[in-house]
């Protein structure tokens, strides 16, 4: 299937370098408004270029539409690929609130095409082992389930485009823009969370109207409590890892990034040896994209592409279809409402 990419910035060259690894998948063409940045897409990876996102859109070789604008303006993109007959992936979050989400998942079932979520890191082997223990029922009775990303971004980084930071563009800040693939993953393995009380400040960044540090204490709906600790002011030499921890009355494991740190359960399984010889965390690991975020690798979008393929030629939904995207937009904005009310309890 021939991919093309809305955005034409350093996102869009990260979907570029994927859908070139991936298997089912061709490069196509590229949109964006200047013409100098989507040249130079053209010039580093091949497809076609457009400024007209009509002639774009209406490319009768063009499959798939990748969304790679900033976050708040995934909508408009999204709705008129529909229009076009096109499946959209979109990047993460899907848009920055569940009203915008649920217009973007309508439009795509009228149209009936497609709509996929990119979660990356849903999708490697580390967390496919994980995902598999919680449903064999290996931690036994859930009671702590948490995710910590103690991540770092320089003043440069806020500064470098007007949209970061602001509640229209980017959504929220540490939590919508960072944390959101740990929140994904939580709630993914744990389950949903039934309400959240949270407190959300900005202790080291100027100009931006968000949060770069947030607290928030859950219970889910099975009845675990957990906290989610977000940050992009924990300055690190090699930055830390972002973990995601469940534990049970049967067992623990906890996940920094790709690797586990903990792996230990009261009933053994023939899973175990593998894990512990494949998977687990060495001594001098480095947090992926903790301090850079063009350190992280492509190798999960292009399993999330993959399986957007996979789906369509099957004709399933995708493993992150809008409905699951959704859900951690739902948590973090129900985590936004009760930090603006002193911490309050808010149900979702």
């Amino acid at each position: 299937m021939k991919f093309g990419i809305i955005g034409a910035g350093m996102i869009a060259n990260f979907h570029a370098k994927a859908i070139l690894a991936m298997e089912g998948g061709e490069l196509h063409s590229f949109y964006g408004r200047r013409q100098e940045a989507v040249d130079e897409l053209v010039a580093e990876n091949g497809g076609i270029g457009y400024t007209d996102l009509d002639a774009f859109l209406n490319d009768p070789e063009l499959d798939i539409v990748t969304i790679a604008t900033p976050s708040g303006a995934h909508l408009e993109p999204a709705i008129a690929a529909a229009a076009a007959g096109k499946h959209v992936i979109c990047e993460k979050p899907l848009e920055v609130t569940p009203e915008r989400i649920d217009m973007m998942i309508n439009a795509c079932d009228q149209a009936g095409v497609t709509l996929s979520g990119i979660f990356n890191r849903r999708f490697h082997p580390a967390m496919d082992a994980f995902k598999k223990a919680v449903e064999e029922g290996r931690f036994g009775r859930l009671t702590l389930c948490d995710a910590y990303v103690k991540w770092y971004r320089s003043q440069a980084y806020y500064d470098s485009g007007a949209w970061r930071g602001t509640w229209a563009l980017d959504g929220g800040g540490a939590l919508m823009n960072q944390s959101i693939h740990l929140i994904d993953q939580l709630i993914y393995l744990a389950g949903d969370v039934a309400s959240v009380s949270a407190s959300t400040t900005c202790l080291a960044h100027e100009g931006i109207e968000v949060e770069d540090t947030a607290v928030a204490i859950l219970e889910f709906k099975n009845g675990a409590r957990g906290v989610i600790q977000g940050s992009t002011a924990c300055w690190s030499s090699t930055g830390h890892p972002a973990e995601v921890h469940l534990c049970g009355d049967q067992g623990s494991a906890f996940l920094a990034d790709e690797k586990f740190r903990v792996w230990d359960f009261a009933e053994p399984s023939p899973d175990d040896d593998f894990v512990r010889a494949e998977m687990m965390q060495g001594s001098a690991a480095k947090g992926l994209g903790a301090n850079d975020p063009k350190a992280i690798n492509f190798e999960g979008h292009k399993r999330n592409f993959e399986d957007v393929v996979e789906s369509i030629t099957a004709g399933r939904p995708p493993r992150v279809d809008g409905v699951e995207a959704r859900r951690a937009v739902a948590l973090i904005c129900a985590i936004y409402e009760s930090a603006r009310n002193d911490g309050a309890k808010v149900y979702l």
